[in-house]
């Protein structure tokens, strides 16, 4: 088990090889990259990422979603090998930098429209992503995300069904977003989650780093490890979640000392 901060936290702040270099700095254990335009999906990004990351352990990597993920699963062949070309360079960027997981949001639902999954077609294409990964000594982690396909209960384990080697990111806003209680994806993803996606919320509504909310972490973190969770803890918060660099240190320690507590490593 792992606690980091995705450097997706310090977006808008700095570009993504600076905030890599400023997690190494800080001293923190682990982040996942997250990627964040084309220019980044590529083997030469991927070598300036290792060259800043210094100590820095990568345990995941993700992308801005709606740019390619999307058409991954279109019915375009030319959209779809395009997607699967930058799917391709961003994993080469991973495995240069030593990813282990590509944390995947899949196909956003832009219309607000009750959506009829084909699990069999989504389930062929989702192997060939896992396959994609497998080639890059990566393992792909479906998410759960209130505007993508994992916004309810029962998508995972339909295409778990059809995707055995398939792994969960589980992601505590997001399941707040859809409406859901987030132990109902912590039962759903069960044994396969190998990244969990950590921030909190005030009494008012508003998202904020962990430990200056409501959410009880004694909790959440009991309900990973009853599931055999043994992954990564993950910060990731949005820049105007916080102020200071220093708070968002805090909040770092905050969530070892709980791991530490509850997960016992």
């Amino acid at each position: 088990m792992k606690v980091g901060i995705s450097s997706a936290s310090l977006f808008g702040r700095f570009h993504t090889e600076d905030a890599v270099k400023k997690l190494n700095e800080l001293k923190v254990d682990t982040t996942e990259v997250f990627f964040e335009t084309f220019s980044e999906y590529t083997k030469k990004f991927g070598k300036k990422i290792k060259k800043m990351k210094g100590e820095l352990n990568v345990h995941s990597i993700h992308t801005l979603t709606t740019q390619f993920e999307p058409t991954l699963y279109s019915q375009n062949d030319r959209a779809q090998k395009e997607s699967f070309d930058l799917l391709d360079g961003t994993l080469s960027a991973g495995e240069i930098i030593g990813a282990k997981y590509y944390t995947f949001h899949g196909v956003a639902r832009v219309k607000r429209v009750p959506m009829l999954i084909d699990f069999e077609r989504v389930g062929r294409i989702t192997n060939d992503i896992i396959s994609a990964c497998k080639k890059h000594g990566m393992d792909l982690a479906y998410e759960n995300v209130h505007w993508a396909y994992y916004n309810y209960i029962g998508f995972f384990s339909e295409l778990k069904m059809r995707c055995p080697e398939l792994k969960g990111t589980f992601d505590v806003k997001q399941a707040r977003q859809s409406n859901i209680g987030y132990r109902e994806f912590i039962a759903e993803m069960k044994g396969d989650i190998v990244t969990a996606h950590l921030s909190d919320v005030r009494e008012d509504g508003k998202m904020c780093l962990p430990g200056k909310g409501t959410i009880d972490f004694d909790e959440m973190f009991s309900r990973l490890r009853d599931v055999g969770f043994d992954g990564a803890l993950i910060l990731e918060v949005y820049k105007n979640d916080f102020e200071t660099i220093e708070e968002l240190m805090e909040s770092y320690y905050f969530i070892k000392e709980k791991a530490q507590k509850i997960l016992g490593k």
